[in-house]
């Protein structure tokens, strides 16, 4: 056959469904039994498909995966063979397989993926996936009436598809994607242009030549070239216009006029309709002039060729094209409908050739299609189509009207200046009617045009002068492309978040950098265009935060030539952050001094600083410099933002901070010298006791039967030490353990008859000079005989562990309450100053064991 799903094939039959026997006639039983069997089959085989399907949608997902068994290494699994590499040697029943897909379906490792995997699906969606459980059911019938299912079934598609996209007796043939639809647009062509093609083979076109937009990814003509034997230099991407986008012809013409000069068949030229990520529409009446002139096949591919559902009026577009690739999948949300390629019919036995069966292959496989077309209907596909566009026409309107937003794709109706609406009504122009209707929108955040500088001045040197003296001068996006990149990709991120509804992407344009993109007729299972509410949120949405990215922009420039004029302030380049930029506190003289250990107290200090402005402004957050040191990120702002307040909070909060870990480093030294005092008041003490009680107390054996004969003193026992940090000095815990109690000023009154403390036996300056304290000396006195080493008035005896000595907070001996650190109406809390009410004792616990 020449064509494998032409109209014509077979334009006596009818659909399958018209083939059932009529129970008022008389058939023969056998006929009625075999009819009876194959309505029997496909009920049985439609009910057992969408239980299935049904028990898949209802899936949720889990955190358990659905093997138990470790994952061997690669290197464990290729040296032996597992019991799991072996199929089981037992049979399962099939409600256990399908469990075991529902496992596997259903294992998910990221907390963040939806409750069910996979979409829900529709009437269609679920009718078009059972499609493909019945081709493979229907293969099995005899051939002869396969045949007859299959030239009416592709045949109904074919007729159906010409009539929606304006396509008179057209051929078609289905395909599984884009790059197998190409390769079958390039056999067409070479058979078109060759037809001695099959016997000749490629040597015979004389270096075939191909010409494609750059604005379309070359890779599916790549891929056909391949499959054919063709080299890649045959391709020939032709540059866009310099005003348009789109494909410029006046180029392509010179090319076509070297490569024929060289001795090469200019054979195919691919037209964009909206295939790029711009949406740009080439001008398909001047491509159709240049491959008439040069006998050359013209393709066209995009989202745009959904327009031609939408024209109301009879046209003829195979007059321009010869072939087109049609994503009918992707521009209804119906889930695994196959490419359809209409072109021109060709009466060439060669194509045949190509099949591995000619009834088979990329015909039956249009069962799903002609289904799905028919559940839905024309008025319906016109309608979802139509509202598409007019959402794209919307979107670009908002985007376009918005200040600081500068619009990339194609312009709805740039040529004719009509509407969609009015162009579908009038008499069939398929230029005009490709670019009314913009299948895409793409938009980028470009606030260098329209940030104000917030004062008149009289005149532009004025202007710039005062920008240049205080920075007010905008930033530029041609100086700054990668932070505007930034701003961008969050600004796609914010609209995500805020519109679900809407399928934005943020794209990489290869000459304008980031940008969002959104396009309806990338539909995936189950969605739908969005509805006028979600555009006006969207608008909204929209409006409000590229409000932020402009101000943000307007107090950047001010931002950065204040730090720079700060003397403890640095700016610190931040390559991934898209807020108002990086700071880091760093205190007059530390730049010179930035060793490792003064780096670990600088990041120290402006952790702190960041926790301390945390609490005071949502704008602050922990960053970390490409230095690997930390800084202070200062987010997005709004116009009534204050930058010069911004950063006076900084300042002031850091220098609290950094009074504040001055405070603590001067307790610490206290501290420290009070633990080096009472580490040798206990060392002097023990020597003291040791010489004041005789050696032969501590020698082993004889000092029992000593102490038995002669009992030491109760209250020659070792004093503790706590250390007061109110005054400096290390004092003895008598007291601490007779009044069970740390005795203060503020606790006299506790005591009987408001008597003040008594003061301890044991005094020691901290920091004073090192000259041993005066101990009291207790003579030994004889005891009862019963052996005790001490009483209980003892605090601390020389073998005790030091964790059973009394622990309070630490005082400052001399700090002052910190006063509020600003002017300004903001409270901020410092993560690293002390408690205001802080206890005056500190125990220190260094006993000296005897042993």
């Amino acid at each position: 056959m020449s064509a494998a799903g032409r109209s014509e094939d077979d334009p006596g039959q009818s659909p399958l469904v018209d083939q059932e026997p009529d129970p008022g006639q008389s058939t023969p039983a056998v006929a009625e039994i075999a009819a009876s069997s194959i309505r029997s089959g496909l009920a049985e085989l439609e009910l057992r498909s969408s239980q299935v399907l049904q028990r898949l949608e209802n899936v949720k997902v889990s955190s358990t995966p659905e093997s138990p068994h470790p994952v061997e290494n690669e290197e464990e699994a290729g040296e032996r063979v597992t019991s799991e590499d072996l199929l089981p040697a037992k049979h399962r029943v099939p409600s256990d397989i399908l469990k075991s897909l529902e496992q596997l379906v259903s294992y998910t490792d990221s907390d963040d993926d939806p409750e069910f995997p996979l979409p829900a699906l529709d009437d269609v969606s679920h009718l078009a996936l059972i499609s493909h459980s019945i081709v493979a059911y229907l293969s099995h019938l005899d051939r002869q009436q396969l045949l007859r299912v299959t030239n009416s079934i592709s045949g109904d598609a074919t007729r159906w598809l010409g009539t929606l996209f304006h396509f008179a007796h057209p051929a078609s043939s289905f395909h599984a994607d884009n790059a197998d639809a190409v390769l079958r647009t390039v056999r067409l062509a070479i058979v078109a242009r060759c037809p001695g093609y099959l016997e000749g083979g490629i040597p015979a076109l004389a270096q075939p030549t191909f010409y494609i937009s750059e604005n379309t990814t070359p890779m599916r003509l790549h891929y056909a070239c391949r499959q054919l034997g063709i080299p890649l230099e045959a391709i020939k991407v032709i540059p866009e216009h310099s005003q348009s986008g789109t494909m410029d012809v006046t180029l392509l013409q010179k090319q076509i006029q070297q490569d024929v000069g060289n001795n090469r068949t200019p054979l195919l030229v691919v037209a964009d309709i909206g295939a790029s990520l711009c949406g740009y529409v080439d001008n398909l009446l001047r491509l159709r002039d240049v491959c008439k002139a040069h006998n050359m096949w013209l393709h066209a591919s995009g989202h745009g060729l959904a327009a031609l559902v939408c024209a109301q009026n009879q046209g003829h577009v195979e007059e321009v094209l010869h072939s087109m690739a049609l994503n009918l999948g992707s521009w209804l949300g119906v889930p695994s409908l196959p490419i359809v390629l209409l072109h021109r019919p060709l009466q060439n036995s060669a194509l045949s050739a190509f099949e591995s069966d000619p009834i088979l292959s990329r015909r039956l496989n249009a069962l799903s299609l002609w289904t799905s077309l028919q559940a839905l209907g024309r008025k319906a596909i016109a309608e979802r189509l139509h509202v598409a566009f007019q959402t794209c026409s919307i979107l670009f309107e908002i985007a376009s009207k918005c200040e600081g937003i500068r619009v990339l794709s194609h312009t709805p109706g740039a040529q004719t200046g009509a509407s969609l609406s009015d162009v579908i009504q009038s008499p069939f122009d398929v230029q005009a009617l490709f670019d009314a209707a913009a299948p895409v929108v793409a938009y980028q955040f470009d606030g260098s045009t329209t940030i104000p500088l917030g004062g008149s001045v009289s005149s532009a040197a004025a202007a710039s002068d005062r920008e240049t003296a205080e920075g007010l001068k905008p930033l530029e996006k041609i100086n700054n492309a990668s932070y505007f990149d930034r701003l961008n990709s969050w600004l796609g991120q914010i609209l995500q978040r805020d519109c679900p509804n809407f399928d934005f992407e943020v794209i990489e344009h290869p000459t304008h950098g980031s940008c969002i993109r959104y396009c309806p007729l990338e539909l995936g299972l189950g969605e739908q265009p969005p509805s006028s509410e979600n555009l006006e949120s969207f608008a909204q949405s929209l409006d409000a935060h590229v409000d932020i990215l402009r101000a943000t922009i307007k107090h950047k420039a001010r931002f950065i030539h204040l730090v720079e004029r700060s003397e403890v302030l640095r700016l610190v380049p931040l390559p991934e952050w898209a807020g108002m930029g990086g700071v880091r506190f760093v205190p007059e003289g530390w730049e010179s001094l930035l060793t490792d250990q003064a780096k670990t107290e600088l990041n120290k200090l402006n952790i702190d600083l960041v926790e301390a402005l945390k609490s005071t402004d949502n704008a602050f957050s922990l960053g970390e410099g490409t230095d690997g040191l930390i800084c202070v990120r200062f987010g997005m702002v709004t116009h009534e933002t204050e930058v010069e307040e911004l950063l006076d909070l900084v300042v002031t909060v850091g220098k609290s901070v950094q009074e504040n870990s001055r405070v603590l480093d001067t307790m610490s030294e206290i501290v420290k010298k009070g633990i080096e005092a009472v580490t040798a008041d206990l060392q002097r003490e023990s020597e003291e006791k040791l010489w004041q009680e005789g050696i032969l107390r501590h020698v082993p054996v004889v000092g029992r039967v000593f102490n038995w004969w002669s009992p030491p003193a109760k209250e020659s026992g070792i004093k503790g030490r706590s250390l007061n940090l109110t005054q400096g000095v290390v004092e003895s815990t008598e007291n601490i353990y007779k009044y069970h109690m740390q005795m203060t000023g503020a606790t006299a009154h506790q005591l009987p008859a408001n008597r003040s403390p008594p003061t301890p036996m044991v005094q020691t300056p901290v920091g004073a000079p090192a000259s041993p304290p005066v101990f009291p000396t207790v003579e030994p006195v004889p005891g009862n005989g019963n052996g005790s080493g001490s009483s209980e008035g003892t605090p601390v005896q020389s073998g005790e562990a030091s964790g059973s000595m009394p622990a309070a907070p630490v005082a400052t001996p001399s700090a002052a309450p910190t006063q509020n650190h600003v002017d300004h109406a903001r409270t901020v809390s410092q993560s690293s100053a002390a408690s205001s009410s802080v206890p005056e004792l500190v125990a220190a616990s260094s006993a000296i064991n005897n042993n």
